[in-house]
């Protein structure tokens, strides 16, 4: 996490002002996540249990995953540990920094199995970062670079910028408010045909349930599922752990 930044100086608090342009749905899912009254976040570290999978016919396996995500400038580093065929440990590394995304994965944390850069993957992780800030601090949206639009009274669209690029997402949220899924096809999964080859899908998110940790709303259990022709494919099944939660921490702490 060399290189990030650490002051985030100032924090204001975030009023229903703040919220009075935004869309019904929006309004009532920062609400739900108690933002009002709260100083606006800054980072998060939070740590999953659960299990993945590469492809829709491999068996599950179990695995544990951190992740820190900073909006002072808008960067997520993600690790996944895991072990195929339940013996060889295998490492993976996800990041967004200063506009570039990173796909890294090695076996026993040293032979480089899988390294993907590009402009695939700068889109991909952006949208990720955005995903990790809907579900878990939402305050990190409240900022020019975040654009917000109506479109029904059950669902919103978001859009981020940064570095020059835009990726977008639906958030749909129950009465309450509560995200029950989050769809954008700013994300690429590699052709079953061509596994060189990217391809632009789509790619949701949906939540079991929610939890209240600390004063804070956290999803109880999640997925990360692939909307592909031949059908759905959930690859990731993740279970926060409410202990490891912490706000506004700086990086490498």
């Amino acid at each position: 996490m060399a290189g990030l930044p650490t002051d985030p100086g100032p924090s204001q608090i975030v009023t229903e002002a703040d919220l009075s342009s935004l869309p019904g749905p929006a309004q009532r899912y920062l609400r739900f996540m108690g933002v009002i009254g709260r100083p606006r976040d800054w980072s998060f570290r939070l740590a999953f249990t659960g299990r993945f999978r590469t492809k829709p016919d491999q068996a599950w396996m179990k695995c544990e995953t951190w992740q820190y995500n900073t909006r002072l400038a808008v960067a997520r580093i993600f690790h996944i540990r895991l072990r195929f065929g339940g013996l060889v440990p295998v490492i993976g590394r996800d990041t967004y920094q200063n506009g570039h995304g990173r796909m890294l994965i090695k076996l026993l944390d040293f032979f480089t199995i899988g390294d993907g850069t590009g402009e695939e993957f700068d889109i991909g992780e952006l949208v990720t970062y955005l995903n990790d800030v809907t579900l878990i601090a939402p305050s990190l949206l409240l900022v020019p670079e975040a654009r917000w639009s109506a479109v029904d009274a059950g669902s919103f669209d978001i859009a981020l910028s940064d570095h020059g690029r835009t990726v977008s997402a639906r958030v749909f949220v129950d009465e309450n408010g509560a995200v029950q899924n989050f769809s954008t096809t700013d994300r690429f999964y590699a052709d079953p045909k061509n596994p060189k080859k990217l391809v632009r899908g789509r790619w949701t998110t949906p939540a079991e349930g929610w939890q209240e940790v600390g004063g804070r709303r956290l999803p109880t259990r999640g997925q990360a599922v692939w909307h592909m022709p031949k059908g759905e494919f959930a690859y990731a099944d993740f279970t926060p752990v409410p202990g490891s939660l912490v706000f506004n921490i700086r990086p490498g702490e």
